[in-house]
């Protein structure tokens, strides 16, 4: 007798809470060994090819291709043990099997609480985060509108005054009551002050006297509010990594009190170092990776802007060690991979670090681990066409060091007007962490190192 396990969409790490199905892997009725990948999601961070951790049928996949499911969602049910006959799988599972809908998932044994381990995700826990329901059942479906019914006051409101219950009015004095008839004025509109709501001859009189007043000119009409008109177009939702990646610019714009400073520096001479280095045989080194090792020791020389902004404990942390980031443009969008301990590292080491991680970012293999920790980033957006640019830090870091295309221009070098390699470095930090003197300081070494990297031998 085979036994139907379910399988949830495990947490992949680094706090995300959904991922959208990319691309099956599997199908009903296949057969899955343990760990077996069986479908590739994009997380907000990463595509991660998700392994199994039962081996077995599938009885039922959940949700197309496109579907974004949040932490937790059933991903798919597995028959396990049996002899594998239909007969059997439709017995253990015959929703699933039949038309692998929802309802075999409440009959199949969750996950999280079957104690296997989910090779390389670890054990499944009872899910802690907040979950978006997306598939109510009809009975879920109709308890808010319970609860949304419309308020007491609400329906007090919207009783007519001539509704009211027809009673004695409280008036006692006859004079009263004709000096309202004489004027056509109806008690049942004046609010009495005498006791229990006695009208009194000068309720009366004051009812009269508001009535005589000069009615005042009708205002205008509020002009009815304008709803506004959704914008015709294409419609491309933020989610997943266009969605991250639009939040956190949006809370660094949000938080970080932003600053741009830029130089142009001549960098013949990087250029020339370079090619050196390159004809003296052994790996390429590239030109990221030299400016790189700048970066790292720039920031060594001017630790503020390697540092982030606890904003709860109003504290500015200096961070102890570079974990360079730096921009990637893939077909997935903009991500930014994190070269870890870049300061420890030689040119090559960075070289072919800068290699991997931007093949496998073009690939779409990139772990959260590599797109996270990140401490400073540079973006080398020259490899675009552009000049300058004032970037946007990659919260919660404090500085940005861009670089713009290397292009021959027309440049005074040692008093005559040459022809020159120049490039337009720009400084984007918070004011937090540092004022101007120290990002101008350290826009400077890098200009002087990138001008003459023998300084950055006499520096280190």
């Amino acid at each position: 007798m085979a036994q139907v396990l379910e399988f949830k969409l495990p947490d992949l790490g680094e706090g995300l809470t959904e991922a959208e199905i990319v691309r099956w892997l599997v199908a009903v009725g296949d057969v899955v060994a343990i760990d077996q990948p069986v479908v590739e999601v994009e997380t907000a961070k990463a595509m991660v090819e998700v392994p199994c951790p039962y081996g077995g049928v599938v009885t039922a996949r959940y949700g197309e291709e496109g579907t974004e499911l949040p932490v937790g969602a059933p991903l798919l049910t597995v028959a396990v043990g049996g002899t594998g006959a239909p007969e059997e799988l439709a017995e253990a599972a015959p929703e699933a099997a039949l038309t692998a809908g929802g309802s075999a998932a409440e009959s199949a044994v969750s996950s999280e609480h079957s104690g296997n381990v989910l090779v390389g995700y670890g054990t499944a826990g009872p899910a802690a985060r907040r979950r978006r329901v997306q598939h109510a059942s009809p009975t879920a479906a109709q308890a808010p509108a319970a609860v949304s019914a419309p308020a007491p006051a609400a329906v007090v409101a919207a009783v007519p005054a001539s509704a009211e219950p027809a009673g004695p009015v409280p008036v006692i004095s006859p004079l009263v009551r004709k000096l309202a008839r004489d004027r056509g004025l109806d008690l049942r509109e004046v609010r009495g002050s005498g006791p229990e709501g006695l009208i009194l001859r000068a309720d009366v009189e004051l009812a009269l006297a508001a009535l005589d007043r000069p009615v005042a000119a009708p205002t205008p009409a509020a002009s009815p509010a304008v709803t506004p008109v959704a914008a015709v177009g294409e419609r491309i939702p933020l989610r997943g990594l266009r969605g991250v990646v639009a939040d956190k610019l949006s809370r660094s714009r949000t938080e970080i009190p932003d600053a741009t400073c830029w130089v142009d520096a001549d960098a013949t001479e990087l250029m020339a170092a370079r090619r050196a280095m390159n004809s003296a045989g052994g790996p390429k080194i590239s030109l990221l990776a030299l400016l790189a090792r700048i970066c790292a020791h720039a920031l060594a020389r001017f630790p503020e802007l390697n540092s982030t902004v606890d904003t709860a404990a109003r504290e500015i942390v200096r961070l102890p060690a570079v974990h360079l980031g730096f921009a990637a443009q893939t077909p997935r969008g903009l991500v930014v991979p994190v070269v870890r301990d870049a300061g420890t590292r030689t040119a090559e080491s960075l070289t072919a670090e800068f290699a991997r991680l931007t093949e496998s970012a073009r690939q779409g293999t990139l772990t959260p681990a590599d797109l996270t920790g990140g401490t400073f980033t540079l973006n080398n957006y020259g490899v675009f066409g552009v000049d300058g640019s004032t970037p946007i830090i990659n919260h919660p870091e404090a500085a940005m060091l861009g670089v713009g295309r290397i292009i021959p221009k027309p440049w005074v070098h040692q008093g005559e007007l040459a022809v020159r390699q120049v490039v337009q470095l720009s400084l984007t930090f918070d004011h937090r962490v540092c004022d101007g003197g120290t990002a101008g300081g350290f826009l400077r070494y890098v200009a002087d190192c990138v001008e003459q990297p023998a300084v950055l031998l006499r520096t280190v």
